[in-house]
């Protein structure tokens, strides 16, 4: 792409420099330039202030007759952002710079003003020494009066400075770091023991609740095993001996139904089994006559019911058992008298 970029131009055999007109500026010309504030400013028309470093499009012209050491000074003129008004300052060469004109007013020129008394005093100083040596001794005397008060203080300083120096501060920063790292085992040990309790805590719990279930299914099949060598018939076979005994020897007992309670069974040891009294036959009495024969099987077939019912229907009324337990006191007591005649 660089042949693109001319640089050079054509001049043609025939080219005189001397036929270019030459122009005629005047010395005072201005030049519109691109600068900022040199210092802050507040315009005397409507007060507006204008901060160090804000842009502005001045016009720049030299001043007529006026040099520093053969440099020329340069004015600048700008307008006010609000009222328009017209602001001119110029170089300061010999400050190295810049001076207000007219237009505004400079603002914190402390620094400035302080320079400038400064210098104010040392000229009158020199001009006061010039022609009076009194005052010249006096001078002296308080330049080195003011020097060993400095030098007072100065080594003053130099003491704190060593008194501060005796502290070992990167010994204490070890120390802080030692002492931060012996913390830090101790909080990570106190962790590990930690862990190692609940994992112990743990593990003890877990070896208990399977004993716990061990035992439980020991205890669960071994009563498994009972019930299935016991029958639910077993109950109407046994005697009231072998129940109590089973009992309290750890099988849970028949259930004993109401009716039971309060009326009994007729081949039980209750308080109606002792009101009827059996005939032990003899060996005279080989036929029974027609009245026993009659009487008998009536009775035998009444005791057979009642205590069928008694065993097979444990559930019935006790109304029922009370008839069937007279009637069978009735047929006893008419059997008896037979006899007896």
């Amino acid at each position: 792409m660089s042949e693109r970029k001319v640089l050079n131009k054509y001049y043609p055999p025939d080219f005189d420099p001397a036929k270019i007109p030459k122009l005629k500026l005047p010395k005072d010309r201005q030049y519109v330039v691109r600068l900022m504030a040199p210092f802050n400013m507040r315009c005397k028309t409507c007060g507006e202030y204008i901060y160090k470093g804000k842009k502005f499009n001045a016009r720049k012209e030299t001043v007529q007759n006026e040099l520093y050491m053969g440099l020329p000074i340069f004015r600048f003129y700008i307008k006010c952002t609000r009222c328009l008004a017209e602001i001119t300052f110029k170089t300061d060469p010999e400050n190295t710079d810049y001076a207000m004109e007219h237009g505004a007013t400079r603002n914190f020129q402390a620094e400035k003003l302080i320079e400038e008394e400064e210098k104010r005093i040392q000229q009158e100083r020199e001009d006061e020494e010039l022609n009076n040596p009194m005052k010249v001794l006096e001078n002296r005397t308080k330049d080195s009066k003011m020097e060993m008060e400095v030098l007072e203080n100065l080594q003053e300083l130099k003491e704190l400075n060593q008194r501060q120096a005796l502290v070992d501060f990167e010994g204490m920063i070890d120390r802080y770091r030692e002492l931060e790292k012996r913390e830090r085992e101790r909080e990570k040990e106190e962790d590990e023991r930690e862990t190692k309790e609940m994992l112990e805590r743990v593990l003890v719990k877990r070896l208990r609740d399977s004993d716990s279930d061990s035992d439980r299914e020991e205890q669960s099949s071994s009563q498994s095993k009972t019930s299935c060598a016991d029958k639910p018939t077993d109950i109407l076979t046994t005697d009231e001996t072998d129940v109590q005994g089973a009992s309290s020897g750890g099988v849970k007992r028949a259930k004993v139904e109401s009716w039971e309670k309060s009326v009994g069974t007729l081949r039980g040891r209750g308080a109606l089994s002792s009101l009827v009294v059996r005939k032990k036959p003899t060996a005279t009495d080989k036929r029974p006559t027609t009245e026993e024969a009659t009487v008998s099987p009536v009775s035998k077939t009444d005791s057979k019911t009642s205590t069928g019912d008694s065993t097979d229907a444990p559930k019935s009324s006790v109304s029922q058992n009370a008839s069937s337990s007279l009637s069978l006191l009735g047929a006893y007591s008419d059997s008896d008298s037979n006899d007896s005649e």
